[in-house]
């Protein structure tokens, strides 16, 4: 049975530890300088005062001001937290007993750090204890020995204070050190990735944990002004929400109609074609239509600043922007240089559980994936991420530019085998003009329209024409004109 759990106060990780630490054991979190230990230490610490636990912050390498300035940073205090710094040499060696031939210097230092620190421990009956750091310990000790056995002794004697000790450690070797690992109830690892380009990306990982089936693997990791936050790991399976799979309209009845009736609730619907084709179009629509109804709906882009966003909206006769500031259609303007694919997975997931959004957007994949091109198994992420969305019966549009013009050479990602739907734009040719053209050319639930139907944009709105009959070859944009060309209709 799983003893009474601690709670972290570290957004995320508490989900990832499927509920907190287990109490009154000793754990290590290790990484290099810099990856966020201290900071989650204290945020440790800070969850525990605001649950009215006593808190004992040991630190061996640094000052209470140097502790007080990092606490600072993210406009924190250190009030309610006792900070026992053991810096430097209890003992002076200038006046030490030279006639002492029986202990070394450093075992008579280490004994004596050792028992400074049960005193205060035994004053102030901690609930929650950081140790920072274990470097500091082992060079105290000396040999791996002496090192296990004050270690031991710390655990037992905390422990069975009903103290939970956390150890902060620099590791050494890769992978830190085993002897450490195998002494501590659980092991959490931090590490830094420095990308080629874009800001630093951490991650967080979880490498033991008795008594607990947590969350295993790589979870991206940030710090934030509020501290860290940790963004775990998407697994569609273990969400799943009921829901009635109906068809959801565009607005525009010849859109369904292509459709044969809408997209359904809880599918993948692929917009794919060259620039300027009209897919982001169409895609605003289907959120702006879901608004209409009362429903909630989000746009992540990519590729154009808001500005160009509004303005192409507001040409189509839409007032995308009093639609985003009313709180209708959330909108997020993404830089993935500065943004990990684990906290966008958690910005998807926080527009359906807190803005209930029924309709996500992401325009476009291009930019998602071209832009994190040293992150692995984007894919895999982002297959992850459809599969959530429909258990969750939310319509996800994914927009993808196919290369070149008029001369499409297909989509620089194969995406398709993920989608349910697959809406087909086109650039094509009539008597002397360039227009455009939407067909569908899958839908995994149901029946579809094969016909092929032109599109123009006007400040109307999106304007679908009749069926295309009296052309042939028209996706090889090599038209014969059989007859009178379809009459437009506005939709």
């Amino acid at each position: 049975m799983v003893s009474d759990r601690l709670s972290t106060g570290v957004p995320g990780l508490d989900d990832v530890l499927a509920g907190g630490f287990p109490r009154n054991r000793m754990y290590l979190v290790q990484g290099d300088p810099g990856v966020g230990k201290t900071t989650l230490a204290l945020q440790l610490l800070r969850e525990g005062v605001a649950r009215g636990e006593r808190c004992l912050y040991v630190n061996l390498s640094e000052t209470t001001e140097e502790m007080a300035a990092v606490a600072g940073s993210h406009d924190w205090t250190l009030d309610g937290i006792e900070v026992f710094p053991m810096t430097g040499s209890l003992a002076d060696p200038n006046t030490a007993d030279d006639d002492n031939t029986l202990y070394a210097p450093s075992d008579v230092e280490l004994g004596e750090r050792t028992a400074e620190l049960l005193q205060r421990v035994e004053a102030l009956q901690p609930r929650r204890i950081i140790v920072d750091s274990c470097s500091e310990l082992r060079l105290l000790a000396q040999t791996p020995l002496r090192f296990r056995r004050l270690l031991l002794a710390l655990k037992a004697d905390l422990n069975s204070r009903g103290c939970t000790v956390f150890l902060l450690e620099n590791p050494t070797i890769p992978g830190g050190d085993p002897l450490l690992q195998s002494l501590v109830h659980g092991v959490v690892t931090l590490e830094q990735l420095s990308p080629l380009y874009g800001a630093e990306r951490r991650r967080l990982r979880v490498m033991k944990l008795r008594e607990v089936a947590f969350r295993g693997g790589y979870h991206d990791a940030k710090i934030t002004r509020q501290g860290l936050v940790v963004f775990p790991r998407l697994v569609a399976a273990e969400h799943h929400t009921e829901f009635t799979r109906t068809d959801v309209s565009s607005g525009i009845p010849a859109i369904d109609a292509l459709l044969g009736g809408g997209i359904d609730r809880g599918t993948g619907t692929l917009f794919l074609g060259p620039a300027g084709s009209g897919k982001s179009a169409l895609a605003t629509q289907y959120a702006v239509a879901c608004a209409g109804r009362g429903e909630g709906a989000a746009i992540f882009t990519f590729d154009e600043g808001l500005g160009t966003l509004f303005g192409r909206a507001a040409g189509l006769g839409v007032d995308l922007r009093a639609m985003a500031d009313a709180g209708r259609i959330r909108i997020q303007q993404i830089d993935p240089a500065e943004m990990s694919p684990g906290e966008f997975a958690a910005r998807v997931r926080d527009a359906v559980v807190r803005d209930d959004a029924r309709v996500i957007v992401i325009d476009s994949l291009n930019g998602y994936l071209n832009s994190m091109p040293e992150e692995k198994f984007l894919i895999v992420q982002l297959h992850e991420l459809l599969g959530y969305l429909r258990q969750q019966g939310v319509i996800l549009i994914m927009v993808v530019a196919q290369h070149g013009l008029l001369e499409t050479t297909g989509a620089p990602i194969d995406v398709s085998y993920l989608a349910d739907n697959i809406v087909q734009f086109r650039y094509i040719e009539i008597d002397g003009r360039v227009r455009k053209a939407v067909s569908v050319l899958k839908k995994r639930a149901g029946r579809h329209e094969d016909t092929i139907r032109e599109l123009t944009l006007s400040s109307s709105g999106i304007v679908v024409g009749l069926p295309l009959a009296t052309f042939r070859n028209v996706p090889n944009r090599l038209l014969e004109d059989r007859g009178e060309p379809p009459r437009q209709e506005r939709e």
